[in-house]
C-alpha cells in the first residue's frame, strides 16, 4: 500500500508526456515501453492491474492457428513471429508447448487435411518449433490413454506456446518494468474522464479507496480500458474509426487431468477449439464463445454445461466431470475490434483478436482496440512510434525494454542458490525447484529473496498450505506489488484462489498470516471483506460445487 500511495500523491502534482487509461495487457506494455525509451509516464487503472480480459486467458501463447481456416495469414504470420520473440524474450515464462488435436468423425476437414494445415503454419512461424505429426486414433490413445477414440478418425500435433505462470502475473511484470523505468502506476484509480485544455489533457481521477479526486495532466491521453474503450471515448468525446464487439469465453480448472504436460485440444459441439491445458497440478478446461451486447459478464449455469458436456464427451474419466469438481472458474469478453462501417451484425466466431491502434493527432489522443497476450510486444514498439508523431521526444527511442534480464544475472542468480543449497528446501508438493521458480517470477528481484533465506531459513517455508508460496514472497508482495485489496494477490500477482478450493481458503491459518504480513492492523478485515464479497470462485445459483 505504501508503494500505492506514494504514487497517487505524485500523479496530480506533475505533467505527465502520457496517461494510460487501463492497466491491463496493453496498458501494461504501453506503459514499459513508453516509460523504458524515455517518456514520462502515469498509468492508472479503476480495478486492479490485469483484472478483467487479461486475467481470464487460456494462457496460452499462440500463432493463431485457427486463422488459417478463414486464410488471414498475414495476421497468422504476425503471430507465430510475435510468439517466437516472446519464447526468446521470455525463456522461463513463455514455453513451447505440444498441442494434440483429435478428429472426429464427420468434421468438416480430414486430419491428413489440417495435418498439411500445420506444416505450412510450421513454416509460417520459421520452422521455430518442434516438426508437426500426424496420428492414428491408437496412436492417440497410446499418447494420452484419457482421450475417447471411439469417433476418432486421427489427428496431428504441432506446438505453439503457453504461460507457465499465470497470464495476470504475466501482465503485471510489465506494469513492474515500467515503475523500474521510472513510471508512476497506481491500481484502483478510476478516470471519470478527460478534457483537452490547451496542449494538456486534464483527466478527473477518483481514488476508488478513500472516495478522493484529483486531476492529472498530460499531453498525450491513451486509451488502454480493454473491453471500455468505447465508453471511456464517448466520456471524452473521441471518435475513432473502430469499435469492440464482445466475445464472453469460460474456462473451469479442476484437479489434473493428465500429467503430460502438453495441451489437448479438440472441436467442441460449436465447431470451436476446445482445450484442455495443463496448469501445475490442476487442469483448465475450456473454452466457449458467447457474443454479448456489454464487458459486463458471469459464468452461468449453460456455461458450465457446455464446458462439462464437451469435456466428458471426448475423455474417457473414471468418473465423468460434474460441478463439484470445478476449484474455480475464469470468465471474461474477448474485445474484438471492427470498423465501424461493418455494423455489429458480422459473424463474431470470424472475428480475429488482432489488434488495432486508432491515434487522433489534431487531440493528441490514441484508443487500443483488440489485441491478445501474444502480441504485447508489437503494442508497445507501436504506440511508441505513435507517440513520436504527437510530438513527445523519446529520450531512448531503441531501448529493448522487455525481456528477462541478461544471461550472466541469471547464473549470479543460480549460482547463489546452488551454493546455499536452496533447491533442497524446494516443497514435496511443488511443481518445479524452488530456484527456477523463484528466478521465473521475479527474476533479478529474486537475489534479495536469496539473502533473506539464508539469514532466516523460515523465509524459505511455504505459508500458505496447499501452494507454492513461501513467505519471503508475501513480504516482497507488500513491499513491491501494490497489493491493495487480498485479491489482487491471491488472483492476479499470485494463482492461489484459482487452484486452492475456496472452502480450503477460507480455513487456511497459513493466509490469515499472510493477510497480517500484507495489511498488518487491517489483516482481519480484508480477510473477512474477501470471504464476504466471495468472488472469483462463484457459481450458479444451481452449482453444489465449493
Amino acid at each position: 500500500m505504501k508503494l500505492r500511495n506514494r504514487n497517487i500523491e505524485k500523479l496530480p502534482t506533475e505533467t505527465f508526456d502520457a496517461l494510460i487509461i487501463g492497466g491491463g495487457i496493453n496498458g501494461a506494455a504501453t506503459a514499459a515501453a513508453l516509460a523504458g525509451k524515455g517518456a514520462k509516464v502515469a498509468l492508472i487503472d479503476r480495478g486492479d492491474f490485469a483484472g478483467s480480459t487479461s486475467m481470464h486467458s487460456s494462457n496460452l501463447v499462440w500463432g493463431g492457428i485457427k486463422y488459417m481456416e478463414s486464410k488471414d495469414f498475414a495476421l497468422v504470420r504476425k503471430l507465430c513471429k510475435s510468439r517466437n520473440h516472446l519464447i526468446k524474450s521470455y525463456p522461463s515464462t513463455v514455453q513451447e508447448i505440444r498441442f494434440l488435436t483429435t478428429i472426429s468423425k464427420g468434421f468438416r476437414h480430414s486430419p491428413r487435411y489440417l495435418w498439411a494445415g500445420t506444416w505450412l503454419y510450421w513454416l509460417m512461424g520459421n520452422g521455430f518449433t518442434k516438426l508437426p505429426r500426424l496420428l492414428s486414433p491408437n496412436k492417440i490413445k497410446q499418447q494420452e490413454p484419457i482421450i475417447d477414440i471411439e469417433d476418432a478418425v486421427g489427428g496431428f500435433e504441432y506446438s505453439d506456446a503457453y504461460l507457465h505462470d499465470n497470464d495476470a502475473r504475466f501482465v503485471f511484470n510489465f506494469v513492474r518494468h515500467a515503475l523500474n523505468y521510472g513510471a508512476i502506476a497506481a491500481n484502483y484509480v478510476e478516470s471519470l474522464g478527460a478534457e483537452r485544455v490547451g496542449d494538456l489533457w486534464v483527466t478527473k481521477a477518483h481514488n476508488v479507496m478513500d472516495g478522493s479526486t484529483f486531476d492529472i495532466h498530460a499531453k498525450v491521453l491513451i486509451n488502454a480500458a480493454g473491453p471500455w474503450v468505447d465508453q471511456h471515448n464517448e466520456l471524452t468525446g473521441q471518435k475513432t474509426t473502430h469499435h469492440h464487439l464482445y466475445s464472453k469465453g469460460i474456462h473451469l480448472i479442476v484437479p489434473q487431468l493428465t500429467d503430460s504436460q502438453r495441451v489437448l485440444a479438440f472441436f467442441a459441439d460449436d465447431g470451436r477449439l476446445f482445450f484442455v491445458i495443463p496448469m501445475g497440478n490442476r487442469t483448465c478446461i475450456g473454452t466457449t464463445d458467447t457474443h454479448m451486447e456489454h464487458p459486463e459478464v458471469d459464468v452461468t449455469a449453460d456455461d458450465i454445461a457446455f464446458v462439462l458436456e464437451n469435456i466428458n464427451k471426448r475423455l474417457t474419466l473414471d468418473q465423468p466431470l460434474t460441478q463439484d469438481d470445478i476449484i474455480s472458474t475464469r470468465c471474461g469478453v474477448r474485445p474484438l475490434a471492427i470498423k465501424d462501417d461493418q455494423g455489429s451484425d458480422r459473424d463474431f466466431l470470424q472475428l480475429s483478436r488482432k489488434h488495432v491502434v486508432d491515434t487522433n493527432i489534431e487531440s493528441a489522443h490514441i484508443s487500443i482496440f483488440g489485441g491478445k497476450l501474444t502480441d504485447c510486444l508489437n503494442v508497445g514498439d507501436e504506440i511508441a512510434e505513435d507517440i513520436s508523431r504527437l510530438g513527445v521526444s523519446l529520450s531512448d527511442p531503441n531501448f529493448r525494454w522487455y525481456g528477462e534480464p541478461a544471461k550472466p544475472v541469471k547464473q549470479q542468480f543460480m549460482d547463489q542458490a546452488k551454493r546455499m543449497n536452496l533447491d533442497a528446501m524446494t516443497a514435496s508438493t511443488s511443481s518445479e525447484l524452488l530456484s527456477s521458480r523463484l528466478w521465473r517470477r521475479y527474476a533479478d528481484q529474486a537475489i534479495p529473496m536469496l539473502e533473506k533465506i539464508r539469514q532466516d531459513p523460515a523465509q524459505g517455508e511455504i505459508l500458505i498450505e496447499g501452494t507454492e508460496y513461501i513467505r519471503c514472497e508475501i513480504e516482497h508482495a507488500r513491499d513491491h506489488e501494490m497489493i491493495t485489496q487480498l485479491e489482487d494477490f491471491l488472483r492476479r500477482r499470485a494463482k492461489v484462489s484459482l487452484v486452492v478450493p475456496h472452502e480450503q481458503l477460507r480455513h487456511s491459518t497459513g493466509l490469515k498470516e499472510a493477510c497480517r504480513v500484507l495489511f498488518g492492523d487491517d489483516a482481519e478485515n480484508r480477510f473477512s471483506q474477501y470471504f464476504e464479497q466471495n468472488r472469483d470462485t462463484a457459481l450458479p445459483p444451481t452449482s453444489t460445487a465449493v
